[in-house]
């Protein structure tokens, strides 16, 4: 069986600087915010050539705090609208209404699978005051776009980078880059996995930074003094010393993925199946490698039959989930198809050439 990631074989090389660095780590005695979660927020806000990184506990904390901090900072308030794109994970959704703001919801482009820049002027109100941009399967969202409506509209901007360590943009840096905040995940089977939960957000804003370090340590900037209703979300030190390890290879790891995803485009010659829309820049990390399909049931089970293990991101729209019954009745038929029809075939760094040659041979017979 093809595996659709082997978690064990991507951390294999990395065993015996993890065995040491837990040493180092049980040997200091030291296990929340010290020198290790010091090191990779340095290294992690380098690499994303940002100022400042916050490490959190986890990806979905990294966006209800950045949310929350701009709460603090009087830049919005409870009850403000954020637009979002319809077609994400629901985590996104959920960190809004979790910092008690109201979700917008916007189709994508189906090209893309990202938030469709044309359709957010027609739903922005007065209370409409940021937008979250999610950078899906990878991808970048169109920035430029979005950079260009929120300066108009005076909205802040907020990125929702879980699943695209290390895309990066070739636009030019303006003021709004410099306000922005972005989330990210380190989820074990993201592009930069922990070998647990984590997450971090990375900011050129130093009032937002100032806010973020006190909010995930219970609101606290000294011990035992809180200036805000903080909560406990704080990357611990033995995540932070495996991800500073793995953050060195994450450029080759990247690299490889995309050497995959360019025979996938060039060599799957399938018309049941339709290929993701990439424009071969360094604009996308493939996270995942999604395909569509009429038939997405029998397209799976087929592979799977072939000894291929695919996966389904996402089977249901966040509108149509349970939790969100306030959303159900909307109606988003470019998300709805989306998720009726998506596939997701294996893509990672430690997939053989043999093995993504006979996933293509699979597929070009289905």
């Amino acid at each position: 069986m093809i595996s659709f990631l082997d978690l064990k074989k991507i951390n294999e090389p990395y065993e015996a600087a993890f065995q040491e660095k837990l040493k180092t780590v049980l040997d200091n005695g030291w296990y929340i915010l010290g020198n290790e979660l010091a090191t990779f927020e340095k290294a992690f806000a380098k690499y994303c050539k940002t100022d400042y990184c916050i490490g959190v506990g986890n990806g979905f904390d990294a966006l209800v705090l950045i949310f929350k901090g701009y709460i603090q900072l009087g830049k919005l308030q409870k009850g403000d609208e954020v637009i979002v794109p319809a077609n994400t994970y629901i985590a996104s959704i959920l960190a809004i209404l979790q910092a008690d703001l109201i979700p917008v919801l916007i189709e994508p482009r189906l090209e893309t699978y990202n938030i469709n820049p044309d359709l957010i002027q027609e739903k922005i109100t007065i209370k409409t005051k940021a937008i979250l941009a999610v950078h899906l399967y990878g991808q970048l969202a169109e920035m430029d776009k979005i950079k260009e409506i929120a300066s108009q509209n005076n909205l802040l901007i907020v990125e929702d980078a879980a699943q695209s360590h290390g895309a990066i943009s070739t636009l030019k840096p303006n003021t709004y880059t410099l306000k922005s905040a972005v989330a990210y995940s380190f989820y074990p089977g993201k592009n930069l996995g922990a070998l647990g939960d984590g997450g971090a957000i990375t900011t050129n804003d130093p009032e937002l930074a100032k806010v973020l370090f006190s909010l995930r340590n219970y609101g606290s900037e000294k011990k035992y003094y809180n200036d805000y209703i903080g909560v406990n979300s704080r990357l611990d030190e033995l995540q932070a010393a495996f991800l500073n390890l793995k953050l060195a290879n994450l450029n080759i790891d990247n690299d490889k993925r995309r050497v995959i995803a360019k025979r996938y485009l060039a060599e799957i010659k399938n018309d049941k199946i339709v290929l993701p829309v990439w424009d071969f820049s360094t604009n996308h990390v493939f996270h995942l490698f999604v395909v569509r399909t009429s038939n997405r049931v029998d397209l799976q089970e087929y592979l799977s039959q072939n000894n291929i293990q695919t996966v389904i991101h996402y089977p249901v729209a966040p509108h149509k989930q349970k939790a969100l019954l306030d959303f159900n009745n909307l109606f988003f038929p470019v998300t709805e198809k989306i998720h009726n029809e998506v596939l997701s075939l294996p893509i990672s760094p430690v997939l053989t050439e043999s093995e993504v040659s006979f996933v293509i041979e699979v597929l070009n017979k289905y």
